[in-house]
């Protein structure tokens, strides 16, 4: 008796791998790509600049732009027409044709409902305003999200992350230099000293990009500068890049609290990778501060170094707490929105023409690591394990589903 017919075998039941294609130059599809006016907290960046848009209908894409979508940058509708984008009146016209929709800060609620069936939502995240509701959202209609912050590439950079964070970085001296002044009702103390006065004390927490931008600035208006972290080997790169100019030290309760008396101003500006940020500064450590002494909370929108933080927007961006001025706005970069446009552009065009030049999002998943780092919800299932714990909810590794039938 026969024991195993070959003719009867059927090679489909359960998961079945594939070997991932090479890729074959010529093959790529014509992308519909929507760029929504931002609609949340004062947000003034857009994605992509006239210069940006020319070069994906130039790959043979169609840009869709809803109308002033650019005017808060200073790019006019004009600009985009005149490089070939179309300029859309209503927005729900624009979900529909485009299914690739392209934006700075994450969909609100309302954007959301908007979204279609297997659309592909490339945006911010947000994790410290994120809920279990959007995630559901995004699960339920199949879309393929894809997250600034999770973009890495293969040298582990993070590069729209990175741009951000150099901007963020010298963004939050400047900020907190404007409200230590007299008449924002600061100290009226400046960062750095003159002749026989005693520059002031910046003291930021963490040691990564922006905390390495902010301490240049800070350096360039010559103010004294404590660093702090709990990772030595960020503390010796940073002492290193910046000519042992800094004062370093580990981030724990002792010199935590002896550097937040000494503060006139504190950064926030530690972060933990995928993950939400290391609430640092205690509440008695800020009552404990100066009178009239400033915080930036630059990470507030993945949770705040600083236990009083909350986050604010760009139209009130302060709040007064234990006689502290405390700026905790999550989107500095928007500040000078012209600029971060630019930098967010020159990082996420390449990544489109990819998509494009691959034939779609499921074969540039296969290709391209850095988008595949960068996705956290595809094909129905949430796919970063970080997610999945802090929103107690099950995940599928991308690895798996790209390389299965599901």
């Amino acid at each position: 008796m026969e024991i195993f017919n070959p003719s009867e075998y059927k090679p489909d039941y359960g998961l079945k791998t594939l070997e991932k294609p090479e890729k074959v130059t010529g093959s790529g599809m014509s992308l519909k790509i929507g760029l929504p006016k931002e609609c949340s907290n004062d947000e003034r960046r857009i994605s992509l600049t006239p210069g940006g848009v020319s070069v994906l209908i130039a790959n043979g894409h169609e840009v869709h732009i809803e109308r002033d979508a650019g005017i808060m940058a200073n790019f006019t509708d004009h600009e985009y027409s005149e490089v070939g984008a179309q300029i859309c009146e209503n927005v729900d016209d624009l979900y529909k044709k485009c299914e690739l929709i392209l934006k700075v800060a994450p969909p609100t609620p309302q954007e959301l409902e908007l979204t279609q069936h297997k659309q592909v939502i490339f945006s911010a995240l947000h994790l410290g305003n994120s809920t279990e509701d959007f995630f559901r959202h995004m699960i339920k209609k199949s879309i393929t999200g894809i997250g600034f912050e999770f973009i890495q590439a293969q040298d582990r950079s993070f590069p729209i992350v990175r741009m951000m964070h150099e901007i963020t970085g010298s963004m939050s001296v400047q900020i907190a230099s404007h409200y230590l002044e007299s008449y924002a009702n600061g100290q009226g103390v400046m960062l750095g000293g003159i002749s026989g006065v005693p520059p002031a004390t910046v003291v930021i927490l963490g040691a990564g990009i922006i905390s390495e931008y902010a301490a240049r600035t800070a350096l360039g208006y010559g103010a004294q500068v404590f660093v702090l972290d709990n990772d030595l080997g960020k503390l010796r790169r940073l002492e290193n890049a910046l000519d042992r100019r800094i004062i370093t030290a580990m981030a724990n309760t002792q010199y935590l609290t002896s550097a937040t008396k000494a503060a006139d101003v504190v950064i926030g500006a530690a972060m933990l990778e995928g993950n939400r940020a290391p609430c640092w500064v205690t509440e008695a450590m800020v009552e404990g501060m100066k009178p009239g002494s400033v915080i930036v909370d630059t990470v507030i929108d993945q949770g705040g170094n600083i236990a009083t933080s909350k986050s604010t927007t760009h139209t009130k961006p302060i709040f007064l707490k234990h006689e502290v001025i405390h700026y905790c706005v999550p989107n500095i970069p928007s500040n000078v929105a012209r600029t971060a446009t630019y930098a967010l552009n020159n990082v996420i065009v390449p990544f489109l023409v990819d998509i494009g030049d691959a034939g779609g999002i499921n074969e540039a998943l296969w290709t391209n690591v850095s988008l595949r780092n960068g996705t956290y919800v595809y094909k129905g299932h949430l796919t970063k394990k970080t997610l999945s714990q802090m929103f107690q909810m099950p995940y599928r590794d991308i690895e798996m589903l790209i390389a299965s039938r599901i």
